[in-house]
């Protein structure tokens, strides 16, 4: 059996298979011209469409996902490692789309030029054949310029001018540009404004009381932020060395990084400006209590600045330890002795705590 539909054959069978019973519906061979066909090969179209777009928003919400993980664990910046970044490519992919709309906009300028080029010649070879004069027409540009400054053409600048000719100069009637006068009319209205906010209703502070919530603003949060980190507090007429290696290991650091190498040489054996610390002459006192307060407060004659005032006392104290560790260590091309020579006191706890004992049995 077949028919025909717009003299394309539909193929038509007879199922006459017995196991699926009598009275079963003819099964029909299409060609792929129906309009059931052609409505599911259009919304094919329109997936495949769409797969390149959500493929491209998929990897761009992935590439922010991996980011934020890994923004909270290294915190490293775009510029530490533009490469290896990973929003590197979506930022080249924006700039390129940019330069491709920049790179667009000129071509599409340099062609609109050219085709008014075309068109202002044909349109004065049409006027040269009709014998007219031609005009050439206004650009919305220069259109624009003109009204927003109020500006009279050459030729009716006849009707602007004054009666004043001074040696061939004239005078003529311009008005102010529009722009200007707007401009001093929303000053006048920032004016009002400004002293309705500031003076009369007293809605914003002034910048002296601004400043001053400023600075009251910043005095609490570091009142709250020492609260939350308490200094220690040495006495250093109470201050005990002791060869402890993390204070030593922690002073040298902060040694280092203190700057106090340019004058004491990073090593500590001096230099044409500090002296040497290694020996055992000293120009200020050579116990820990001595040291100290010199760090602390600094000798002013002898342009060593009081780091008290930018160290925490805790570092203060760590860099004194490291600087009487260095006592007693050969340093080579070390800076020649200063001051005078520094004999520690003898230890004489011992001897009293025996003596102590002994009037103690006696009793």
């Amino acid at each position: 059996m077949s028919c025909h539909k717009d003299e394309k054959p539909l193929v038509m069978t007879m199922d006459t298979s017995t196991d699926k019973g009598p009275g079963h519906p003819l099964k029909i061979e299409c060609q792929h011209d129906c309009e059931r066909c052609q409505k599911k090969h259009r919304q094919k179209k329109v997936i495949s469409i769409k797969n390149p777009i959500l493929v491209t928003v998929f990897l761009m919400l992935s590439s922010l996902r991996v980011w934020a993980q890994d923004t909270g664990l290294t915190a490293k910046t775009f510029w530490d490692d533009p490469i290896n970044h990973p929003l590197f490519h979506i930022y080249f992919i924006c700039v390129f789309v940019f330069i491709v709309i920049l790179l667009t906009l000129s071509v599409a300028i340099i062609v609109m030029k050219v085709l008014n080029v075309f068109v202002e010649k044909a349109a004065l070879e049409k006027a040269s054949k009709l014998g007219v004069s031609y005009v050439a027409p206004q650009h919305w540009w220069m259109k624009f310029w003109q009204n927003a400054n109020a500006m009279v053409p050459l030729a009716e600048e006849k009707n602007i001018e004054l009666a004043h000719n001074y040696d061939g100069i004239r005078e003529l009637d311009n008005h102010l540009p529009p722009w200007w006068k707007g401009l001093f009319y929303g000053t006048i209205v920032f004016a009002v404004v400004y002293m309705l906010v500031f003076h009369l209703f007293d809605s914003l502070p002034l910048s002296e009381e601004e400043y001053h919530n400023e600075v009251s603003l910043a005095e609490t949060q570091a009142r709250i932020l020492k609260a939350s980190q308490p200094v220690a507090v040495i006495d250093e007429n109470n201050l005990n060395f002791t060869n402890d290696a993390a204070i030593v290991a922690r002073g040298r650091l902060v040694f280092m990084s203190s700057n106090c190498g340019s004058c004491h040489r990073n090593d500590g054996g001096g230099n044409t400006i500090g002296p040497n610390l290694s020996d055992a002459y000293w120009l200020h006192g050579g116990e820990i209590k001595n040291i100290f307060t010199t760090i602390k407060n600094g000798v002013v004659e002898k342009a060593m600045p009081a780091w008290g005032k930018v160290m925490s006392q805790k570092d203060v104290r760590d860099v004194a330890f490291y600087v009487m560790s260095l006592q007693g260590t050969t340093l080579q091309n070390a800076k020649a002795p200063q001051g005078e020579l520094f004999k520690p006191k003898p230890d004489t706890t011992a001897r009293d705590s025996t003596k102590v004992s002994a009037l103690m049995n006696n009793k």
